[in-house]
């Protein structure tokens, strides 16, 4: 009996490599998963100062003490992250958006300076000059 045979047989499927259980990679079927989102540190501080706002001025907590004992740091530094609100709202929107491939350099910490600036336009300025400087290390936004 003579087995029919298929010349140029082309199969189209999609694949992807996965790690499997001992960390080797594995050929599987099927898309690859996307990779997983990073979030700044920077923009997570950013929505929670928003966060914590609104608890003040929704009553359900009395004061920025308050929040600090409830959430088990010092005062200090629910205030540090308070003051993020006193950013120009531009500002505060480009944080809420970064993304973790470009957000290399700017955090909490080195934000104190632009914070400190009462006039936005001032901060706006000190805000992109530290865009600039952070260039080099591939921040964008």
């Amino acid at each position: 009996m003579n087995t029919p045979t298929i010349d140029n047989l082309t199969v189209i499927c999609p694949i992807s490599f996965r790690r499997g259980e001992s960390g080797k990679k594995r050929l599987a079927a099927g898309p690859a998963e996307p990779p997983p989102l990073v979030i700044p540190r920077v923009a997570k501080l950013m929505a929670l100062a928003l966060r914590l706002d609104r608890f003040v001025t929704d009553g359900t907590v009395e004061s920025s003490a308050d929040l600090a004992r409830l959430g088990g740091v010092s005062y200090t530094r629910v205030t540090q992250i308070l003051n993020l609100l006193h950013l120009a709202p531009d500002i505060q929107e480009e944080l809420l958006l970064l993304d973790g491939s470009g957000a290399a350099g700017v955090n909490e910490t080195n934000l104190r300076p632009v914070v400190a600036e009462i006039d936005w336009g001032e901060q706006r300025r000190l805000w992109a000059k530290m865009k600039e400087r952070l260039a080099g290390a591939g921040f964008e936004v």
